[in-house]
């Protein structure tokens, strides 16, 4: 299946607690249907101390979010947009934006 959101593109959360923060992708999960955005769902861990001179602590990292309550943003209009597919005169499938129909490049 195709892919509408990829690593790299900037993206804004739709609901939860971060609706409305805007990050770029770091990594997709396509099977989980999950993906990790930067500045998105801080999850705080305890770390222990390691012997290998790793200092412990709390350490805050970005958490797995749903595809489903991500949308890309328009390159053209800066607006959150859903993503269409449109096949060029050579033969490539592009993303397109529906709100403009400008084509995604990525």
């Amino acid at each position: 299946m195709a892919a509408r959101i990829k690593k790299g593109d900037t993206v804004v959360v739709t609901t939860g607690s971060s609706k409305g923060t805007r990050g770029e992708v770091l990594s997709v999960n396509p099977t989980a249907n999950k993906a990790v955005v930067r500045g998105v769902a801080i999850a705080k861990r305890r770390k222990k101390p390691s012997r290998m001179g790793e200092e412990g602590g709390i350490i805050s990292r970005e958490a797995p979010v749903h595809l489903s309550n991500l949308a890309l943003i328009d390159p053209k209009s800066e607006k959150p947009t859903k993503v269409g597919f449109r096949v060029l005169d050579d033969g490539r499938k592009v993303r397109v934006a529906k709100v403009t129909g400008e084509v995604i490049e990525g």
